[in-house]
Order: C-alpha cells, then sequence, then structure tokens
C-alpha cells in the first residue's frame, strides 16, 4: 500500500497516468477505496493524477489521534505529499471540502500551482458558507439521508425519481455512526474562511458549480469567480454531484486545466 510519512498523518495516496500533473483533492468523508475514484474519471487518462485520503479517513491515519487539524493542517498534507514525490509544479482540482483545502493549498503555494478548478465549494466569510454538515451528519441515519439528498439536489424536492436515486447512492456511503476521522473534519470545515485572503490567488482558476446544489450554492460560486483575480465560473446542469448529471462537464473542467 503506498503510504508515506509526513508531519502528524501516516498518508495513504495512489498515482497513476501519463500527462500533465494533476493533484485531486476530495470532499467530505472521501475515500480512495470507493467507486467511483477520482481516477474513474476522464481526468486520469489524460492527466497524471495523484490523490489520498484526507487524515482521519480511509487508509491515511494522524499520528495524534486526539490532534484536531485545521484546514491548514489538511492543506498542508496535501503540499507535503507533493513535497515528496517532487512535484514542485501541479495543476489542482478540489471538490467539495476539497475544494475549501484547494484554496488553503493556492495560498499557501503561490507559484506551484498552475491552474485550479474549485468544484462545488465555497469561500466561507462574506463569500457564503456551505450547508453546516456538523449539524447534518450527528442526525440519525434516516433523517440525515433526508436532509442531504434534499440539499444534494434542490431538483429532489419535487422529482420522486431523482431523489429515490440519490438517496440509493447517499445510502451506500452513510455511516451508521460517524468516525472520529469524520468527524474532525467536519469541525475544521465549520471554520473555513478564506474570503478575505482570496485577492491574492495568483493562478488562473475555473470556479465549476451545479445550478441545482444546495450544499455549495451557486450564489456562494459566484462570489466566489468575482472574489478570485481572473476567475471564470462554469454553471453546469446538475446537483453537487453535477460532473456526474452533465457530461460536458469533465470536458469543460479538463479543457481549461490543459489549455
Amino acid at each position: 500500500m503506498p503510504h508515506i510519512t509526513l508531519p502528524g498523518v501516516e498518508l495513504y495516496y495512489e498515482l497513476a497516468g501519463t500527462g500533465p500533473r494533476l493533484l485531486y483533492v476530495g470532499g467530505t468523508g472521501s475515500d480512495l477505496r470507493r467507486v467511483p475514484s477520482p481516477f474513474s474519471s476522464p481526468a486520469a487518462t489524460r492527466t497524471t493524477m495523484l490523490a489520498y485520503d484526507h487524515r482521519g479517513l480511509g487508509r491515511s491515519v494522524p499520528v495524534d489521534a486526539d490532534h484536531q487539524p485545521t484546514m491548514a493542517d489538511f492543506a498542508g498534507d496535501a503540499l507535503a505529499l507533493c513535497d515528496a514525490l517532487g512535484w514542485d509544479q501541479f495543476s489542482l482540482i478540489g471538490v467539495s471540502f476539497g475544494g475549501m483545502v484547494a484554496q488553503e493549498i493556492a495560498l499557501r503555494g503561490g507559484t506551484r500551482v498552475e491552474r485550479m478548478v474549485l468544484c462545488c465549494t465555497s469561500s466561507g466569510g462574506a463569500g457564503g458558507a456551505s450547508a453546516p454538515l456538523h449539524e447534518i451528519y450527528p442526525l440519525p441515519l434516516e433523517a440525515r439521508l433526508d436532509q442531504m439528498v434534499a440539499l444534494a439536489d434542490t431538483r429532489t424536492r419535487h422529482d420522486e425519481q431523482r431523489r429515490t436515486a440519490l438517496r440509493s447512492t447517499l445510502a451506500a456511503n452513510a455511516p451508521a455512526e460517524i468516525p472520529i476521522g469524520l468527524q474532525r473534519q467536519l469541525a475544521a470545515r465549520r471554520g473555513h474562511d478564506t474570503w478575505d485572503r482570496l485577492g491574492a490567488l495568483t493562478c488562473p482558476t475555473l470556479v465549476a458549480a451545479g445550478r441545482h446544489d444546495g450544499i455549495a450554492p451557486l450564489a456562494n460560486a459566484e462570489a466566489l469567480a468575482g472574489r478570485i483575480p481572473g476567475a471564470r465560473l462554469a454553471v453546469f446542469d446538475g446537483g453537487h454531484g453535477f460532473f456526474f448529471d452533465d457530461r460536458t462537464a469533465w470536458p469543460a473542467m479538463l479543457a481549461f486545466l490543459l489549455d
């Protein structure tokens, strides 16, 4: 198993493909053992993709089990992994929570980040926060699923077939008990706020959003794109997982990353 010892964590990662370097940063509760994984995406066929499990999730184990990581810690893990692998420059795609971490990576990494795509995410602060998952996850499983379905795609409130399909998908990956690693990720996410620092970003950035996303609403994406110098906004026909719903999403994001 490809683990690497970094400050504070034994980080599990996977590296595959050929082409320009692309760091993929996953979302809340992500685990590379789940299907589909980032390596199932079209990006994996056109880039050298690096992805990893966040500390305390999947197969990544924090060295200090009692430490509450900050968003800076999560970004530090990614940058330390890139350092260890000799990735002095790379492009970056962050999804949901991973988009929050990606903002911190780009702010800390400066010119190391060549291009960035922020998917279904928020800046926090005056730019708007994503839905308070720290309040939703502790609910009993059935109540949690009901809320997550309604937020993940706002069309489910009126579309029974879509609601049933999405609920089934979410239920397959929903733990009855919330692991401590996920609890700590949610606590770090709760305090995310890059709004006042976004003006310092220098890498070309695409903010990608789902029109029907209730977790990271379109207004948050519009605020992000307006705050990051030179950023572009792309809106797709879907919810929080718009890259599954809209077949034009991955081609558009790859065209930006590989331009």
